[in-house]
């Protein structure tokens, strides 16, 4: 079952920022598409829920060094 997640992260300042998030999350098992915008400080993400989760998602971006907002 695909589900989709948009959040809130702060730190991305360039496409380097964006492509960083984006290749961390792209690594996950079953992450179907990610969409990072710096200028929108935000992080969209379709995913298998089936193979990973939420939390996978955040931990994976605060380790490329990013800060996710809660909502």
């Amino acid at each position: 079952m695909t589900e989709s997640v948009v959040l809130t992260v702060t730190g991305m300042k360039c496409g380097g920022c964006e492509t960083n998030v984006t290749d961390k999350l792209q690594a996950i098992d079953g992450i179907v598409s990610v969409k990072a915008s710096s200028k929108d400080k935000t992080v969209s993400v379709d995913f298998d829920a089936e193979k990973t989760g939420l939390d996978a998602i955040k931990n994976a971006i605060t380790g490329a060094g990013f800060t996710v907002q809660s909502s």
